[in-house]
């Protein structure tokens, strides 16, 4: 994939890192190229960020064909660039594009977009403890007609933006409302893969919750509305008797790259990891009894999000005092170390960008 470079006359001002938030500051670049099926990838440039035009009936407007991925980029205090299990991610955004019915991008198409936009822009990547360089790559059919059908025209794009904690106080416990009326996918469904219409579909439960004072909502399984399955923007585990239980990877859930990750790091430390179905009673009878000790979650956004309280129906429960574990801070400190290069990188999940 050859790629032109069309720089930027007008560059932006950058923000304060201190003041970052999440997804509300974008570089000065960004990648974008068309897909043609059939012919494959067109005109690959790195262009100035800005508005895309599209016509009224493009069919992603329409039939929602589109597909994201997130990751991060991470600036060493030696200077070095890195990225964090890059392959990984192109990897699912293939599965998702299948999914959906959209191309594949190959493997080292989906690393050089991001790593030639990065090249030109990794001045934007902040400095500050927490802060990282976001990555947006996404995938979407703009053929210009209706009818329910694949389209045979894409955009593949790539945006930068320079971002603090996911949720404003950072490691600080969320609470989580669980959802037993709302449904967010099924097995055979597209839960597995990472679109637009799953995240559209939780929006509901997510401000129904807001409503009643909690952060996120933790959605049960479609068809029996009794097995926990994930947070709506991260995968969740549960440390119950020094055991590690996190929902299996059968369909209706996403294949965190972070939860992959710190099932690895858990195995190291020690820890018996148990992928298997974790029923939403089994759960709340374990936050009274005291046998769950820990509740996180895992992903790219937060790394990891420490549970405080539960409330499923009218059942309300707060796990470890709603403060911090010992576990989920080790686990935050490890993965974070390997990906800012303060620790050994002993799986060789980290990618360096040479400039």
């Amino acid at each position: 994939m050859e790629i032109t470079l069309n720089k930027s006359q007008n560059l932006k001002e950058k923000p304060q890192s201190s003041s970052l938030g999440f997804g509300k500051y974008f570089t000065d670049h960004m990648f974008v190229c068309d897909y043609i099926v059939n012919e494959g990838i067109k005109n690959a440039m790195i262009v100035p960020y800005g508005p895309i035009s599209l016509d009224p009936s493009a069919m992603v407007l329409h039939y929602a064909q589109e597909t994201f991925e997130g990751l991060k980029a991470y600036l060493t205090k030696e200077g070095k660039i890195l990225l964090f299990r890059p392959e990984m991610n192109a990897k699912r955004f293939q599965n998702s594009n299948a999914r959906l019915c959209m191309p594949k991008i190959e493997i080292e198409d989906f690393i050089k977009a991001i790593e030639e936009v990065i090249k030109v822009d990794h001045s934007w990547i902040p400095t500050e403890k927490g802060t990282s360089l976001y990555i947006r790559p996404f995938m979407f059919g703009y053929d210009y007609k209706l009818g329910v059908h694949a389209a045979s025209k894409y955009k593949f794009m790539v945006l930068l933006s320079p971002v603090g904690s996911y949720y404003p106080n950072g490691l600080q416990p969320v609470n989580i409302l669980i959802e037993n009326e709302l449904v967010r996918a099924v097995k055979g469904g597209t839960g597995e893969a990472k679109c637009g219409g799953n995240y559209a579909a939780s929006i509901l439960a997510q401000e129904k919750a807001e409503k009643l004072g909690f952060n996120q909502v933790l959605w049960l399984d479609g068809v029996q509305r009794k097995y926990i399955e994930e947070v709506g923007t991260m995968n969740v585990m549960f440390l119950i008797n020094n055991e590690i239980i996190t929902s299996p990877l059968d369909g209706s859930v996403l294949p965190g790259v972070t939860r992959d990750s710190m099932i690895t790091i858990l195995k190291d430390l020690g820890y018996k990891v148990n992928e298997r179905q974790l029923s939403v009673d089994e759960l709340m009878a374990a936050a009274h009894d005291g046998t769950l000790q820990e509740a996180f979650g895992t992903g790219t956004a937060a790394v990891i999000s420490p549970i405080g309280k539960l409330r499923y129906k009218d059942d309300e429960v707060v796990i470890n005092n709603g403060k911090i574990g010992t576990l989920s801070q080790k686990l935050y400190d490890t993965l974070t170390g390997i990906q800012n290069g303060i620790l050994e990188d002993k799986f060789n999940w980290t990618r360096e960008i040479k400039l």
